[in-house]
């Protein structure tokens, strides 16, 4: 290697001093930048929270309780037949509105028509003896009054006629029986009302026992509540009944209006009764339905149940507070009381102005910022 050839790893040192403060100062300009930006942002709090509230108040609280109950008609009727035999013919539908006394049905009245035609062609044969004996009683007055005919032939003559009269009367009272029992092979409707189910048909035999169809008015509707035995002594005349659809609404608020004076002695409960016939338009006969009776009612706070959370056994609320300025969360244990449509009954936790968060605190904790919207 000659002089005038260099080293390919040697570095000039002008050159690598300039690198060295290049190096430097783009150091020092990340640091500034980084200072800077933290100074500017600060510290990241907690993020805020969206939330509704409610603020409560005192109000009338009701003491309650919840029952399934059955809605009756007064002026519904079973139809049942009267007699034995085979269906003759229906002379109505299911959903038809009759009036009282229609016919609906008719059970083969053959055998008893039969039975009546007996007897009345016996009728003619029992009238003709009472003429005969008729006559012979008239001429036996006549020839006793002109000294023909002796006192004791009179009274044959009069003795022979009032068998026959009787005889005569006995087969009429026989033919009316007959004719009222052939009356009973025709169902007639007892009351206005609309037709039911028809569970039997054309050629179906049926007894004294067989229900055919019922007949309900959509008026006289009542609810009958069977009250347990315990709450008997509470049972008021005049007391409030709420009658509740399958999602816990009230369809009608309604009052006790009868008191069974006795316990049922298979089921120990009272018997307790209230018109709903405001609602005819959404209740049926025969429906069951959800009732809740109201005992008494004081002051005290209600609370929604979407506002309480429940965590190992206790329940819980959160109510939104001032705090330096800012709302915030705080969580409250609270002591609760029945259920009372959608609002728990509040015993201890909460005073009458708190603002109680209904939406938006499934996320929340103590203390979080949180901001209420309208």
């Amino acid at each position: 290697m000659t002089a005038s050839q260099s080293c390919p790893c040697h570095v000039s040192p002008r050159l690598l001093q300039a690198s060295l403060l290049q190096v430097l100062a783009l150091g020092t300009l990340s640091l500034l930048l980084g200072c800077g930006k933290s100074t500017a942002e600060g510290p990241q709090g907690p993020p805020v929270t969206p939330v509704k509230v409610l603020r409560i108040g005192s109000q009338e609280v009701g003491n309650t309780s919840e029952y399934v109950a059955a809605i009756r008609s007064r002026n519904s009727a079973t139809i049942m037949s009267d007699v034995e035999g085979w269906i003759f013919a229906i002379n109505v539908r299911s959903g038809d509105r009759v009036k009282k006394g229609q016919s609906l049905m008719e059970i083969d009245p053959r055998r008893q028509a039969a039975t009546v035609s007996n007897w009345e062609s016996q009728r003619a044969s029992k009238e003709a003896n009472l003429q005969l004996a008729k006559v012979q009683l008239d001429r036996a007055k006549g020839l006793f009054s002109s000294g023909v005919m002796s006192k004791q032939d009179l009274d044959q003559a009069q003795s022979t006629y009032d068998a026959a009269a009787a005889d005569a009367k006995s087969l009429d009272a026989q033919i009316h029986q007959q004719e009222v029992q052939l009356k009973y092979y025709s169902v007639f409707a007892p009351v206005d009302g609309i037709i039911g189910d028809i569970p039997v048909h054309v050629g179906d035999r049926v007894t004294n026992t067989t229900m055919v169809t019922t007949i309900d008015e959509r008026k006289g509707l009542e609810v009958y509540l069977s009250i347990p035995s315990v709450r008997a002594k509470d049972l008021k005349i005049g007391a409030p009944v709420q009658i509740l659809d399958t999602a816990g609404e009230v369809i009608l608020t309604t009052r006790v209006n009868f008191i069974s004076a006795q316990m049922d002695t298979a089921t120990q409960t009272v018997l307790a009764k209230a018109s709903v016939d405001q609602a005819a338009d959404k209740l049926r006969s025969q429906q069951l339905v959800r009732a809740r009776i109201t005992w008494n009612t004081q002051p005290g706070i209600a609370i929604p149940v979407v506002a309480v959370a429940r965590v190992s056994g206790q329940f819980f609320a959160f109510v939104a507070e001032q705090k330096d300025g800012k709302d915030v969360a705080r969580q409250l244990p609270l002591t609760l009381g029945e259920i009372s449509g959608n609002d728990y009954t509040v015993l201890s936790g909460l005073k009458p102005g708190d603002q109680v968060i209904v939406s938006g605190g499934q996320n929340l904790a103590d203390g979080m910022p949180i901001r209420i919207e309208q």
